[in-house]
């Protein structure tokens, strides 16, 4: 199968796998534009979630914001790492949520090495945030981590 595109002067032509991946990560950052999309499913979540993160070959943590019907308010890449940790700081996520009025959050990272099972570390910092974030009315649905599968900490009943 032969996906095809138009070129500059009007003419389709074979798509490259770069243009294919380019265009893939542009129509995702426009999806989590605010009231863009709804997020209804563990699934949708992973799959916006991952074509953002899949690409960095060092950890970012990240926050996609929601409103109380589920719908984007803002993807955060909120902190920046190397190839096997990052530091993330519980208030900084307080003050986003609260600046852009979030009623719920889904956490997000990857794992540069592929490896997408949760670390020790990252179970407790999700316990950690949601205990936080629920003291400001801000609902934790999952910590989902990127690696060459996708986790749901919420479908494992970690979240």
């Amino acid at each position: 199968m032969t996906l095809f595109v138009k070129d500059e002067q009007g003419q389709y032509v074979p798509a490259t796998s770069k243009t294919i991946i380019k265009e893939g990560r542009s129509r995702t950052r426009t999806a989590l534009k605010k009231g863009t999309d709804y997020i209804g499913s563990t699934e949708e979540a992973k799959e916006a979630i991952a074509t953002l993160l899949v690409k960095y070959q060092r950890e970012v943590f990240g926050c996609l914001f929601l409103d109380t019907k589920h719908r984007i308010i803002k993807w955060s890449e909120l902190f920046f790492g190397t190839i096997d940790s990052t530091a993330v700081y519980p208030r900084e996520v307080v003050k986003e949520a609260l600046r852009v009025n979030a009623a719920s959050v889904i956490l997000a990272h990857n794992h540069p090495s592929g490896n997408s099972n949760p670390s020790r570390q990252d179970l407790e910092l999700t316990r950690t945030l949601k205990e936080i974030l629920l003291v400001v009315d801000v609902l934790v649905l999952d910590h989902i981590i990127v690696g060459d599968k996708l986790t749901s900490l919420s479908d494992k009943g970690q979240c």
